[in-house]
This record gives C-alpha cells, structure tokens and sequence, in this order.
C-alpha cells in the first residue's frame, strides 16, 4: 500500500535548457507537494542518450535553486539504472506481454492495414509482428536482427481519473497500439524506465505537462501487468507562444539561464507564473515561500488554473527591471 502522504517527484530531462513552460510545470509540482506537507524527490532523467547534454544536469539544478524550488531527496540517474528497466522488462517477457517487433518506422507508415493517426507516434502500430512470443527473441538474436520490444495492449477501453482535467477513458490499443519499451540495442524506453522509476522511488503523485496524457496509458498498463498500484496524475496545461506552439526559439529567449544571466530577480518570474495559475490577481513580484503560503490557504487550488495553454509573448510579458 502507497502512504497517504503525497510524494512527488520533479524529473528535467538533460536535453537542453530549462525554459519556461519547465518552470511552470516544476511550480505547479513543487506547490501540490509542499502546500500538501508532502516529498519532493528530484530525478535527472538522462536516457535520451544521443541528445543528452553535458552540462544541462546541472543547469536544471542551479535554474531550480535559483527560482526557490527545492527538493528532499535526489534520485540516481536514470542511466545508472538500466539493470531494474531489464529486471521488469523480464517479467514482462515471461508474462507474454511484450514481444519483438522488427518493423522500420518506413514499414510502419507504409502498412496499408494502419487504421489512423496515433495521438503519439504517427501512424498506429498496426501489429505486424504481433503473432510472435517472446521466446523468438534468441533466433533474431543469432541472425543479427535488431529489434524493439513491444508491450501488447488489451482490447477495450481504459479508464482512469486525472486530478485537473477529470475522467479520461480511450481504447488504448486501437488509438494508441502496441508500444515500445526496450529494444535488444541501447538503452530502455521513456515509458518503461518512468514508471519502473515512481514505483521504485515510491512517488504516488505525479505532476506533469498535459502533452503526456496519453502517455499515462501506457505507463498504467505497465502498472497493472506488474501488479502495481499507480500513482495519481495531474496533468497541466503547456505554455506556447503567440502562434499556439510549443515554446522554441522563434518566440524568443525563453530560457530560465538567459534570464538569470541578464540579471533578471527570481521573484519576477514566479510572479508572472502566480498570476497564470490564478494564485495572485497581478504579476507583482513574489518568492515562491511567499506563494506557496498563499497555496496553502487555498483549498485545492490546482483547480483554479485556467484551461488551455498559457501563452508566452516576450514583446508583452517582459521580465527584465
């Protein structure tokens, strides 16, 4: 059984510098854990080998320190944990519910039986190397192939309940399809090392950006074929640029190191940030202790965050004095 006590878990992925919509996102986590006298655990995600960073671990470190978010344990990095991925990724094996599939993201796109668009990955698995069992992994071996090991949804619809967008239910495998959690080269997939690593650290509340939604049924299905308990979600709206998109350079230097650089006080971003989650009428400077104790006075105050993205247009959201 999860303790009642909230456990989160803040998780930057070393890939490039924080911005933004990582701030956002991390206050937002920060705040339902300490406004609900919980822990806050700080996970390095760092298996995006060939586009991991070198110095954007400790960046990620020195932006959230600086914007007054902290942490109470710090967790090993995800590569140095690829033995427990493969410890579930055996079981999984032995449960027949994962198995190796040699298909091309070419062959994928090009299979005319594909029914539709995933919400995730283009085209929808259509199952082409569904029929083989896992025990036909050593024959591919020994002939050299390389291949990614699929987990096999069940027919029919998942449900679950996210704490701020509310019930969600989808035919996971008919929208989503079969997904990939390992493969016999390099290191194991986001969607298995992620869930592996909250149940492991014992996180049982998880804050995150609502692009990952339909990631969640994955992760739940790993959850339930392991005979784990998940975690609650609570999915929060992005932050994009005046044209709807995710934040990238074309809408101007959003990064959290560029501020900090240009002499730009903490307490003015968290005050922009306080505003659009609706904890402060203006954009006022503020700490983030001074925020959070406004959150603590306010009864489930997750829920006042607007619907829809929050957008950033640096012609009129200006940060510097």
């Amino acid at each position: 059984m999860q303790s009642d006590r909230v456990r989160g878990r803040l998780a930057p992925s070393p890939t490039g510098a924080q911005h933004l919509g990582n701030a956002r996102t991390f206050l937002i986590a920060w705040l339902h854990v300490r406004s609900s006298q919980g822990e806050l655990l700080l996970r390095v995600e760092d298996l995006d080998t060939p586009r991991t960073k070198s110095w954007a671990n400790q960046q990620a470190i020195d932006d959230l320190r600086w914007l007054g978010i902290d942490w109470d344990q710090t967790a090993p990095l995800q590569s140095s944990r690829t033995d427990r991925y493969l410890d579930a990724l055996e079981q999984l094996k032995r449960q027949e519910l994962v198995y190796p599939c040699t298909c091309s993201r070419t062959q994928i796109e090009a299979c005319s039986s594909a029914p539709h668009e995933s919400f995730l990955d283009g085209v929808v698995y259509p199952g082409r190397c569904a029929d083989r069992s896992a025990l036909d992994a050593p024959k591919l071996d020994a002939q050299g192939h390389r291949y990614a090991w699929r987990f096999r949804f069940s027919q029919g619809t998942m449900q679950w309940i996210d704490d701020y967008l509310g019930p969600q239910q989808l035919d996971a495998k008919v929208s989503l399809g079969d997904f990939i959690v390992a493969r016999n080269y390099g290191p194991p997939a986001y969607q298995l090392a992620v869930t592996v690593d909250d149940h492991e650290q014992e996180i049982n509340h998880v804050v995150r950006g609502d692009d990952l939604v339909y990631s969640t049924y994955r992760q739940l299905a790993i959850y339930r074929a392991l005979g784990w308990e998940p975690p609650g979600w609570l999915h929060v709206p992005l932050v994009v640029g005046p044209d709807g998109k995710r934040l990238a350079k074309r809408h101007g230097d959003s990064r959290l190191s560029y501020w900090r650089e240009q002499g730009v006080r903490p307490e003015q971003i968290i005050g922009s940030l306080a505003k659009s989650l609706r904890l402060t009428q203006t954009d006022a400077p503020i700490g983030s202790k001074d925020l959070l104790a406004i959150a603590k006075n306010k009864q489930q105050w997750w829920l006042d965050i607007p619907r829809g993205p929050w957008v950033f247009d640096q012609d009129q959201n200006n940060h510097s004095e």
